[in-house]
């Protein structure tokens, strides 16, 4: 059995101390759920822009999977959460772009949409991926 390793890369935000940005287990990769926040300063950015947000929440996932040996490419499922049901077509809309530029096989990942209440007042959306990864 192979052993699970936690992933770190300072190019997505630090983690809280309850949790790692990701974990690889063989050859699954699971993505915490990231956010609008920057890698270097740590703010919250974009405030009251989900498109903004969407695309810096998606670039932080982006760089753990890469720390982990994966892409966009590897990854069968994204899970979306957002504060606001009105929020979906200018998220939909980010989120499609940056995955669609992003995935080289045509091939997209599963996607999961839940409306809910998040940790920072300021985010107006989180995402976490899994990936598996073929080394």
């Amino acid at each position: 059995m192979s052993d699970k390793i936690a992933i770190r890369t300072e190019n997505a935000p630090a983690p809280a101390h309850t949790f790692s940005q990701g974990v690889r287990k063989g050859p699954l990769l699971q993505v915490s759920g990231q956010g609008p926040v920057d890698a270097v300063t740590g703010a919250y950015l974009h405030p009251g822009d989900v498109a903004a947000q969407t695309e810096l929440t998606l670039r932080n996932v982006e760089a753990i999977l890469q720390a982990g040996g994966a892409s966009l490419s590897d990854v069968i499922m994204l899970r979306v959460y957002l504060t606001a049901r009105d929020d979906f077509p200018t998220m939909n809309d980010a989120y499609g772009a940056f995955v669609s530029a992003r995935v080289g096989d045509g091939v997209l990942p599963c996607r999961t949409t839940v409306f809910t209440g998040l940790p920072r007042e300021e985010m107006l959306v989180e995402i976490d991926a899994l990936a598996v990864v073929n080394d």
